[in-house]
């Protein structure tokens, strides 16, 4: 195959356009949150989805050149009343009058085009992931448009006038950045999801919220967590933490997830930590649900495992395997203590308590993406770590601490 012929091949897969005499994509010059490299940098081996975004972001980079165009996608940045301010995109192409055509044409493209490749793909959201972009963007031509299959990938950006440029996975880029990706949220899911949405440019970010339980209520509860990293790419947004309790399924040698809490999770259940501290007032199992399934399965403790969720919310989705690795890393260096059962010897506690269940059965689908383990919890006694304000550590894979937790019975 000819030089000419096969960079054609490789341009028309990522941007659907002609001419081979013009195949070169444009890095911008290195500044920080933007990585040198050359004019020519193309994925090998993607995937479908992952040509289908950078299509779609280099088309609405493109659109975001025009004046009129531009202030649509601010106003419903804007007014997004989803965490973070995102948007659905095919809804907002699709709903928008004559808006998809505009898009299309302002990228020398084709309706049928650009529909093809939102038809194709899962649900697109769109948002300025970083909250001083967030907050400092007034809707003007300085700003990008960037995607990443998966966390930590090294993000793929355009600019107004669809030049390609790689961003920097770690630091973002001073210009504030617009990404496009697979929904993290459920833009059906109604008002749990639905923060009011900060307008005012000038109010500092929150770290996350406590939970919406009064503390009151009899059962186990969480005052304090503290996770080491936030688990998530600074172009996916703030982390979605959540915390799973998990007991025996049925009569079977395997776990399952009884009960999650999370920023989508209800009362008393929900909570939002969006920074590496939290602090407030969530259940995580209350005390009717303790009783039914000591009823259940007496002898079994519960285990604690705490997930960074890039997919559907209050659903653990990751390899079935890791899990089962994680439990058998921390068996053999820590032995069966390490799950927890409620006692009453002066006062209610959480405290250690025997399980050899280490299996847990999980569907995932390579489509989604796989959510982030952060950990089990042990007592901090049987870890023989101490955190301060804490009494339970959070063990991760090869048994690194990731952080620590405050439990505590009400």
């Amino acid at each position: 195959m000819s030089p000419c012929i096969r960079r054609a091949a490789i341009a028309v897969a990522l941007l659907a356009a002609g001419g081979c005499a013009d195949r070169s994509i444009p890095v911008a010059p290195h500044s920080d949150g933007v990585i040198a490299g050359s004019q020519t940098a193309a994925i090998t081996e993607a995937s479908g989805e992952q040509l289908r975004h950078e299509r779609l972001a280099r088309r609405f980079a493109l659109g975001l050149a025009h004046p009129g165009f531009r202030a649509q996608v601010f106003q419903a940045l804007r007014q997004s009343k989803i965490r973070e301010g995102k948007i659905h995109l095919q809804r907002f192409l699709h709903e928008g009058p004559g808006r998809l055509h505009q898009l299309a044409e302002l990228a020398s493209e084709s309706d049928s085009a650009v529909n093809a490749d939102l038809d194709g793909s899962l649900p697109i959201e769109l948002y300025l992931p970083v909250p001083a972009h967030r907050h400092g963007w007034r809707g003007d031509t300085n700003v990008l448009v960037a995607t990443a299959e998966a966390d930590h990938d090294t993000p793929v950006a355009f600019d107004t006038r669809g030049r390609r440029q790689l961003l920097d996975p770690v630091t973002p880029p001073a210009v504030p950045v617009i990404a496009l990706e697979r929904a993290e949220v459920s833009f059906e899911s109604g008002p749990s999801l639905a923060e009011a949405y900060d307008t005012d440019p000038d109010k500092e970010s929150t770290a996350g919220s406590g939970g919406l339980g009064n503390g009151s209520a009899p059962g186990l509860w969480m005052t304090y967590a503290h996770i080491n990293s936030t688990f998530e790419g600074w172009l996916k947004g703030s982390p979605e933490f959540e915390i799973h309790i998990l007991g025996q399924d049925g009569n079977s040698g395997a776990m399952k997830s009884y009960q999650c809490a999370g920023e989508s999770a209800g009362t008393p259940y929900e909570y939002n930590q969006d920074d590496v501290d939290w602090s407030g007032n969530v259940m995580l199992f209350s005390q009717g649900q303790l009783d039914a399934y000591k009823a259940e399965h007496p002898g079994q403790a519960l285990r604690i495992l705490v997930m960074e969720d890039d997919d559907t919310r209050c659903v653990i989705k990751t390899d079935s395997a890791r899990v089962k690795r994680l439990f058998e890393q921390i068996a053999a260096n820590y032995g069966s203590l390490t799950g927890g059962k409620d006692t009453l010897v002066s006062v209610k506690t959480f405290k250690k308590a025997s399980t050899l269940i280490n299996l847990f059965k999980m569907l995932w689908s390579v489509i989604q993406s796989q959510d982030d383990i952060v950990g089990t919890a042990i007592e901090d006694s049987v870890a023989g770590e101490y955190f301060p304000g804490a009494n339970w550590i959070i063990k991760g894979e090869n048994t690194a601490t990731q952080g620590a937790l405050r439990l505590e019975m009400r």
